[in-house]
């Protein structure tokens, strides 16, 4: 059985991932500090090379926000197959939303930000549209592939 056909291990794997989201979401200081000095550098350098400057720390951060939140959309949608695209969306935005409102209201030294939460949410949305594109994927490929008996398991 493959993982696609099977909510389980999806539903565990989300569950883990929600907590290590939470934890680094209520880590105490932002969990980029150590790395902000040479991510700034390397840009600076990219930069000196002809790399748009709009190619920025902002960007990096934005971006870096999708991806955080794509195993979000990826793994609910495998693990409540019957939910709509948006529900799942809204998984996603309510984490974000929950995580950034503990920080506005406990993490004096993280900044709560609307542009997190927007980020995070088109992340769970592309993890949603991955996880529908591969289970139709193997779908159709179930129906091509021959069965035992040699004949297509699609007639």
């Amino acid at each position: 059985m493959r993982i696609v056909d099977n909510p389980r291990l999806p539903a565990r794997l989300l569950a883990a991932y929600f907590a290590a989201l939470a934890l680094i979401g209520f880590w105490p200081t932002p969990v980029d500090a150590p790395a902000q000095s040479l991510l700034t550098k390397v840009l600076a350098k990219l930069h000196a090379h002809g790399i748009p400057g709009w190619i920025n720390y902002n960007l990096v951060e934005a971006s870096a926000n999708v991806l955080l939140f794509i195993p979000v959309g990826f793994a609910a949608a495998l693990a409540l197959p019957s939910r709509r695209w948006w529900h799942i969306s809204a998984l996603g935005l309510l984490a974000s939303a929950c995580v950034e409102l503990g920080q506005f209201l406990f993490l004096p030294h993280r900044v709560a930000s609307l542009l997190d939460v927007a980020t995070n949410t088109a992340g769970a949305v592309v993890g949603v549209i991955l996880a529908r594109a591969l289970r139709e994927r193997n779908k159709r490929r179930a129906l091509l592939t021959p069965t035992q008996n040699g004949t297509s398991s699609a007639i």
